[in-house]
């Protein structure tokens, strides 16, 4: 394969604070062994999430000096409306600062007690809005896409079937909403096909259910269907875009993803009632409809961010850099969810560590570990994210234990991404030695940002860390 540059030059750099393996013990233990916790100058590389962290361009850049900060009517939000609704089709088009405040609106107006709201997989901020309306978020995931070492080109995909099952099971008059999450992040960042995302789009209306896209990653997905399914090879990655927002009849977006900015994001949909509804509740949240909290400056910089978003160079490039940490992995033996996805490589905790059971979140020992090895923040991804508890207060572990790696936009070179290769492999050859946690404390929602945990022996890493 040949080597895929950056389609892109380096005008501007941050220094880095390198630190010793003592100090990292003494941080992560002042941090309750929780790296949302850690302060960011004590992090190498930062894998946290590559939602916000995306370097912007001198054009973005350029784009913040000309935002126009009136309150009302700002001509920035005209021209980020006309870049969105370029991209979605869609008529009514509600910015908001990030794709969490999206969710809120939406799922307080058409979410509450006894509604449930299926998806693909739910991401951690979206099944929270859900869940605290008081309505039931659902998973229906294709049954390849919890089977981390299978290789399928769409793993991402919804289970129709399941989906129809539901509908008929629980009556359509329960279900305000069908999300589809475009790439799927928590069953590993992987696509959804346009075939999947045009079956479920006939399966919603035929119930006469709305149906709205989880956008955040839509370009990388739209890629992913360009280079995978039949019949969209030669089709521009804009209109492939364009195609799978028709299908919807809105979205939920947080730009700090495909947006290729720090901050921002949007709720769009077509109809009339509901975006009066939504537009209500933004002002009394969020701010005027024409700027919904954000600066304007951040709506020039998102237009900008998602014209070059779909520039085919940028998206070969973004996929190809996530697949050359993946294969790097994949060589030292590492135990990967196959193939890679669009915007991370994610571990299969269950076969990093199988000697600790999901009770002791084995993905957070991982987590511990990397950062204590070589100073690399990365995020847990399931029992500590999506586990539960039974009426005994017992753990119902989550159906995956994964460690993401998110790689953050524009921002690490290939050798921080060897860097990487090199210090997960290490950890791994070392993994009979790594032990679980307990959770000290943790918050009844969201409880990963915040948790406080304890180890279960000794937390140990590679040798004595980079």
């Amino acid at each position: 394969m040949k080597t895929i540059i950056e389609p892109f030059k380096i005008k501007m750099v941050e220094q880095l604070r390198f630190t010793t393996r003592s100090e990292r013990e003494r941080l992560l233990e002042a941090a309750s062994y929780n790296p949302f916790l850690l302060h960011s100058d004590d992090v190498l590389i930062d894998l946290l999430t590559d939602s916000g962290t995306t370097a912007m361009s001198a054009k973005q850049w350029s784009a913040l000096m000309d935002g126009d900060e009136a309150y009302a009517g700002s001509r920035s939000y005209y021209r980020f409306e006309e870049v969105v609704r370029d991209i979605t089709g869609f008529k009514h088009i509600i910015p908001t600062h990030q794709g969490r405040a999206a969710e809120k609106i939406l799922f307080s107006l058409v979410g509450g007690p006894g509604r449930i709201i299926p998806n693909n997989t739910h991401f951690d901020t979206t099944r929270a809005n859900i869940e605290v309306s008081g309505a039931q978020a659902i998973d229906l995931p294709n049954a390849l896409g919890l089977v981390p070492e299978m290789v399928a080109d769409f793993k991402g995909n919804m289970d129709t079937e399941l989906l129809e099952e539901l509908i008929l099971g629980e009556g359509p008059g329960r279900i305000p909403v069908i999300m589809l999450t475009v790439t799927n992040n928590t069953g590993g960042g992987q696509p959804v096909s346009m075939a999947n995302i045009r079956a479920v789009s006939e399966i919603a209306h035929a119930y006469g259910i709305p149906f709205f896209l989880d956008a955040c990653r839509f370009a990388e997905n739209a890629m992913f269907i360009k280079l995978r399914e039949p019949g969209y090879e030669s089709v521009p990655v804009k209109s492939i875009v364009q195609e799978m927002f028709s299908y919807a009849d809105g979205c939920t977006m947080s730009a700090k993803k495909d947006g290729l900015v720090n901050t921002g994001g949007w709720l769009a949909m077509n109809d009339d009632t509901l975006a009066m509804q939504a537009r209500n509740v933004l002002i009394v949240t969020e701010g005027f409809t024409t700027y919904g909290g954000l600066a304007r400056r951040d709506l020039e910089a998102i237009a900008r961010g998602l014209e070059e978003v779909l520039d085919e160079s940028y998206l070969a490039y973004r996929l190809r850099s996530v697949q050359y940490l993946g294969d790097a992995l994949e060589l030292g033996g590492v135990p990967i969810v196959r193939p890679t996805g669009g915007h991370a490589v994610y571990l299969d905790a269950k076969r990093f560590v199988p000697h600790i059971p999901p009770e002791e979140y084995p993905g957070q020992a991982i987590v511990c570990a990397l950062y204590l090895h070589a100073g690399i923040r990365t995020v847990e991804i399931g029992s500590v994210m999506f586990g539960k508890y039974d009426a005994a207060g017992r753990l119902v572990p989550a159906s995956m234990e994964l460690v993401r790696l998110a790689i953050p936009r524009r921002v690490y070179t290939q050798s921080h991404i060897d860097y990487i290769a090199e210090a997960v492999t290490e950890v791994y050859n070392d993994r009979a030695m790594l032990s679980g946690l307990s959770i000290a404390y943790e918050a009844p929602v969201l409880r990963h940002f915040t948790a406080q945990f304890e180890p279960i022996g000794v937390l140990h890493s590679a040798a004595s860390g980079r």
